[in-house]
């Protein structure tokens, strides 16, 4: 398989962008769904449906990182060191904000004793400070790995990637509710999580498909849009509460949703004016950092009571996200030019 070129690049860009946005909706969207039997039905749906729209956001952040890894030999010192080291600087320095955020909210209480406050600060760190970062926990895991599943994958012929992501596929569905029960003694780990999405993304990146296909991953997108949205509904009712059921990226809904944007950002690659090219490689090239920021720009935000309430909903909830991506961008920029900003910045 070739390494994809710079030149044919856009379709990866345009998808970065597309999960980024994606994610900002769906933490806009969030709190809707606490609102079940609290208030209108209408809103909640609402709020359903950005949800069922945008979850493949995480899914599609990791498989655009396999088509871009996986294909490169590394040498494992310089990689982690390369890779690593731009992850975890911003990381840390944006978990020690959202720290220091909880403690002005007080939303945790300070002592005066120092002990007692570095180990709050640990605990956070080990944990998460805030929930969205749970996602670079997660690809700090996954680039740990790369070096090793990468080699796997460039010496892998078609059959045998197509034996990894089919075991990871059946062992995604033993983990389901009321499949689970099914599950055999064997142990089958090692097929398990989202290491899955970087060979999938691999796979799909560098597999021949000719461009008829656009349809059938349209059908695909809106089937599993309909099966996300009606069936949470569905879920919700029957449980009288919250169900993410059909929201976990690692659930054949989340699979087929992802796999779909992914394919129809690789299939077709729209015409548009310079000045949207421009926007696209200016928020590309502060999209990690976007993602580190967006929940605290979203949370100062909301205790301003800028929120979904703020008029219709179907509305409201882009329109914020647009704003928030704008305050981030903002953010994040004046960041990296202050002197050593572009280490912490993201």
């Amino acid at each position: 398989m070739t390494a994809i070129k710079k030149e044919n690049l856009d379709w990866i860009n345009n998808l970065r962008i597309i999960a980024l946005f994606a994610v900002i909706i769906l933490h806009t969207t969030s709190p809707v769904l606490e609102t079940y039997n609290k208030g209108p039905l209408n809103i909640w749906m609402v709020g359903n449906f950005y949800n069922s729209l945008v979850r493949f956001a995480v899914p599609v952040f990791v498989m655009i990182s396999g088509a871009l890894l996986l294909h490169r030999d590394y040498e494992i010192g310089d990689f982690l060191k390369k890779r690593l080291v731009r992850i975890v600087i911003p990381f840390l320095f944006w978990s020690l904000i959202y720290i220091a955020y909880e403690y002005y909210n007080e939303d945790i209480a300070y002592t005066g004793n120092v002990g007692e406050t570095l180990h709050q600060v640990l605990h956070f760190l080990k944990y998460g400070s805030s929930y969205h970062l749970w996602y670079v926990y997660m690809l700090i895991g996954l680039y740990l790995f790369v070096p090793i599943i990468g080699k796997f994958v460039r010496n892998a012929t078609q059959n045998e990637l197509l034996y990894f992501l089919i075991m990871w596929f059946v062992v995604m569905l033993l983990g389901q509710p009321y499949l689970s029960r099914f599950k055999p003694q064997i142990d089958l780990r090692y097929f398990e999580g989202f290491v899955g999405y970087l060979v999938l993304g691999h796979y799909l990146a560098f597999k021949p498909l000719p461009k008829k296909r656009i349809g059938l991953w349209a059908a695909v997108f809106l089937a599993t849009l309909l099966l996300i949205f009606g069936g949470t509904y569905l879920l919700f009712k029957h449980y009288n509460g919250i169900s993410t059921l059909l929201y976990e990226p690692l659930s054949p809904s989340i699979l087929l949703i992802a796999s779909s944007v992914f394919m129809l950002g690789r299939l077709y690659t729209p015409k548009v004016p310079q000045f949207i090219i421009t926007t696209r490689d200016f928020l590309g090239r502060y999209n990690y950092g976007i993602y580190l920021s967006h929940a605290l720009v979203l949370s100062i935000l909301s205790d301003n009571d800028v929120n979904y309430t703020l008029f219709n909903p179907m509305i409201s909830i882009p329109c914020i996200a647009v704003v928030c991506l704008a305050l981030s961008v903002l953010l994040v920029f004046i960041i990296n030019k202050i002197p050593l900003g572009k280490y912490i910045s993201g």
